[in-house]
């Protein structure tokens, strides 16, 4: 077979043949090679509003009111307490309290293999379409340079894992309920992961896997995650809030906003940090809860 180079392409006589494979072995271009696995560092990203626009378990339960687990009304409720929660801005010891309560009434009773299902639906419906993709591309660059990259959010584990599985990342921290026999108690191991406790989360996690935090970066748009942040040697602020704005701009901090217009208007109401969805869903926790137990 007598085969003639020209112009970057496999040319032929008419007795010649070229298979589709030399072909693109011919054309295909070597990348540069992938770094080795920078096994000391790992990057750890927030959820509500930093890797998604919105609340992650506000979507989670819109997802089960669709399919009448509790009703529209409840939703409505679940979105005005989260509104309530924006417009205060602050968490005490009785927010938290209500949104325990709140999270646990989500899954009492409840089959683990149940809501992994339902995790799996809802994200394809309501929540890949608002992954912020300038964050994606953050996590994707510490992929791309050999590092772990873990969600860290105080949403339920089980949906956390799923938007981390979707995302192609390393994995997911998140609040972890309770279970027996594949089956949620109503009590969550620990507290909800929130504040200090992801600070802890990402400590024991350095531990785990032989990370060294000052050689790692954290992402996050409230300053409620400062404890998170400045356990790390690179925080970076994401859609900052005005006060983590404001400390991020004082320390030097990396902001990155990709935020823009009309899109900052329509996330404003429906969009809380992830305990500010949780405390303002009790209303709608109650409502699921008593469902389960008029039905059971």
């Amino acid at each position: 077979m007598r085969r003639i180079w020209q112009r970057d392409f496999w040319q032929r006589d008419d007795e010649d043949h070229v298979s589709a494979g030399e072909a693109a072995a011919a054309a295909a271009e070597r990348r540069p090679p992938v770094p080795e696995a920078d096994r000391r560092a790992a990057a750890f990203f927030d959820v509500d509003n930093t890797m998604m626009r919105g609340a992650s378990i506000y979507y989670f339960a819109r997802g089960l009111a669709a399919r009448k687990l509790f009703t529209l009304r409840d939703l409505a409720q679940f979105a005005m307490g989260q509104a309530m929660f924006r417009v205060r801005g602050t968490e005490n010891a009785e927010h938290i309290s209500t949104a325990r309560e709140a999270a646990l009434a989500f899954v009492a009773g409840q089959k683990v293999s149940d809501i992994v299902r339902l995790s799996d639906e809802i994200y394809d419906e309501v929540m890949a379409d608002r992954i912020w993709s300038g964050t994606r591309s953050l996590a994707l660059q510490h992929l791309d340079a050999g590092q772990q990259v873990w969600l860290v959010t105080a949403t339920p584990v089980e949906v956390a894992r799923t938007i981390s599985h979707r995302l192609g990342l390393t994995g997911a921290l998140g609040t972890v309920a309770e279970t027996e026999a594949g089956v949620y108690t109503g009590r969550l191991v620990g507290n909800l992961l929130h504040g200090n406790a992801k600070a802890e989360a990402i400590r024991a996690l350095a531990q785990r896997e032989g990370l060294d935090l000052a050689h790692c970066s954290a992402y996050s748009d409230s300053v409620n995650d400062l404890p998170m942040l400045s356990a790390v040697g690179h925080p970076h602020a994401v859609n900052p809030d005005p006060a983590l704005r404001d400390h991020a701009r004082e320390h030097g901090w990396p902001i990155h906003d990709f935020r823009t217009g009309r899109k900052v208007t329509m996330v404003a109401l429906p969009a809380a940090a992830g305990l500010g969805a949780l405390a303002g869903g009790v209303a709608a926790g109650i409502a699921l809860r008593n469902h389960y137990k008029s039905s059971s």
